[in-house]
């Protein structure tokens, strides 16, 4: 009888690991200046989540992020719905992840390119994906809209713009918000 509980019990410790696997939680984000990265990181650390940082192959230069130029690499890429900025496509296990947070700062109302080809370089079919941003003004309602109708084998879940200072507290609010 004892060697029946214990192998009920081990085979209990087995599947709660298993589910646990299956929960894993990851932070990805795209940060041309430092700003959103700080968010992310805060957010890593109030969700308990593996932080990853979608990196252009090429890092912008201030030249590159001027809006003001219409020839600024931001600029064309920004105009063109359908361009993919080249990433380092390094993220390990991307199937590991249950829910998937991404942040960026908000180019032209919406989400920079690279957030595009970050997704589409990952199968996440099936995956809760929760937008966030830092923004000097402008809110996520495009980007939302656009994520949702471009990938729909993704759960979404509407995201907001984070305050560049927002602690991990104010995240774990948000978070429990969610649920």
């Amino acid at each position: 009888m004892k060697k029946i509980l214990l192998l009920t019990t081990l085979c209990a410790l087995a599947l709660t690991g298993c589910a646990q696997k299956q929960e894993k939680t990851l932070v990805a984000y795209f940060s041309a200046t430092g700003t959103t990265a700080k968010v992310a990181a805060n957010l890593a650390e109030a969700t308990g989540a593996t932080l990853y940082e979608i990196k252009p192959e090429t890092r912008y230069t201030a030249a590159d992020l001027d809006w003001n130029d219409q020839q600024s690499r931001s600029t064309i890429a920004m105009k063109d719905p359908a361009a993919r900025p080249a990433i380092v496509k390094d993220l390990q296990d991307a199937a590991s992840y249950s829910t998937i947070y991404v942040g960026f700062p908000v180019w032209w109302g919406t989400a920079p390119r690279e957030v595009n080809t970050f997704l589409e370089a990952y199968d996440f079919s099936g995956k809760t994906v929760i937008l966030f941003a830092t923004s000097g003004g402008s809110d996520l309602s495009q980007a939302n809209a656009e994520f949702k109708a471009g990938y729909p084998a993704l759960i979404w879940k509407d995201g907001k713009v984070l305050a560049n200072e927002s602690s991990v507290e104010d995240l774990q609010a948000w978070v429990a918000s969610l649920q």
